[in-house]
């Protein structure tokens, strides 16, 4: 029989004995839960991840960078030959119509000028003679003096004395014209794009010296992905952006589309005519271009559920007791870890997001993951 001292020891034992019996019944009963909600799903099967995507209306949004540039881009030359004695411009530069750009030597053209004034005198003083040999020969026929040979000879002498004088007085305007090729002036004002010349450099005629992008209209030139012209807006209205400053805006129309692709770029030159250019879009100035298409209707899903059936897009389709199947769609967009689809799901359908490479038709899977498509 336990004395006194023993009734501690005999307590505590107790204790550690209901705890054990305590701690084993909730091992069993966890257990148990376990075992029940394990038998509650089929083993063996593919875990995936599923969404359930809502028809949105999307209008796309493709910003793209470009450039103003002028509407009008024209090559300045001399022409005639000749030494630059002058440069009157540099790149950047605006100039005004009638400003002068640049000057040649002067001295053999005006070498001809003075041999084209020379050439006249001389066709002047024949000329005079030859009429006062008419006039002389005339007078002799009338009282029958000279004969009908020397009265025709003088007619023909005073005709060519005429034509010489004709043909030395363009001689002459031509010399006169060619002198003033040797400034190089500019017939509308505008901004030097280019320059190619230096002084004491000898040019050709028709030769390109500047290049001058001419006052007036602009154009916000772009490089636009091909596929975007695949289907573009039918609005051909652009909103026009100056990237450094974006309260500066401008609207644009569509004017020209190069009908030649950039094989490196995958791009096509794309001009849009401004209706007003603000002060602040200055030649060069980056800006964004925004087209206005309408809104349409798709289902949005993530990437990753897209899957390939016969080389054409498709998607795993869920049904009630999460059986797979392969669905052909029609893509709308590619976006932004996202694609939208203009066909082949329904509303309240569901479409498997991870997983998609491991499946097969009629495959039963288990859904892990369980939500909407954003």
């Amino acid at each position: 029989m336990p004395t006194n001292d023993d009734e501690p020891r005999v307590l505590a034992m107790r204790r550690g004995a209901s705890l054990k019996v305590c701690m084993a019944s909730v091992a069993l009963a966890l257990l148990a839960n376990g075992a029940v909600r394990a038998a509650d799903q089929p083993t063996g099967l593919l875990r995936v991840a599923a969404a359930m995507p809502r028809r949105q209306y999307l209008v796309p949004d493709l910003p793209l960078t470009g450039t103003i540039q002028a509407r009008v881009l024209s090559n300045v030359a001399f022409q005639t030959s000749g030494r630059v004695t002058r440069r009157n411009v540099e790149v950047g530069q605006h100039v005004n119509a009638g400003d002068i750009l640049a000057l040649l030597d002067p001295t053999e053209l005006q070498a001809d000028l003075v041999s084209a004034e020379a050439a006249l005198n001389s066709a002047n003083a024949q000329l005079t003679e030859a009429q006062k040999n008419f006039d002389r020969q005339q007078s002799l026929l009338s009282s029958g003096s000279t004969t009908r040979e020397r009265f025709d000879q003088a007619v023909a002498a005073l005709r060519t004395g005429e034509a010489q004088v004709n043909s030395a007085q363009a001689a002459l305007n031509t010399a006169r014209e060619r002198l003033t090729y040797s400034e190089l002036t500019v017939g509308r004002g505008g901004v030097i794009v280019s320059r190619t010349i230096e002084v004491g450099q000898v040019v050709q005629s028709g030769q390109t010296v500047f290049g001058l992008a001419e006052d007036g209209p602009r154009d916000a030139v772009f490089q636009v992905p091909e596929v975007a012209l695949t289907k573009p807006p039918k609005d051909r209205t652009v909103d026009i952006t100056l990237q450094s400053r974006p309260g500066v805006t401008a609207v644009g129309s569509v004017r020209e589309i190069s009908p030649i692709l950039d094989q490196t770029t995958g791009t096509v030159t794309v001009k849009i005519g401004i209706e007003q250019t603000p002060p602040g879009m200055t030649l060069g100035s980056a800006v964004i271009g925004r087209a206005r298409w309408e809104s349409s209707p798709a289902f949005v899903i993530p990437w990753s559920a897209m899957f390939s059936a016969n080389g054409k897009p498709a998607v795993w389709v869920l049904d009630a007791v999460n059986t797979v199947s392969l669905r052909e769609v029609v893509v709308k967009d590619y976006l932004t870890g996202m694609v939208a689809l203009t066909d082949g799901l329904q509303e309240g359908e569901r479409v498997v997001t991870s997983g998609v490479q491991l499946l097969y038709p009629g495959q039963q899977v288990v859904v892990a993951v369980d939500g909407a498509a954003p």
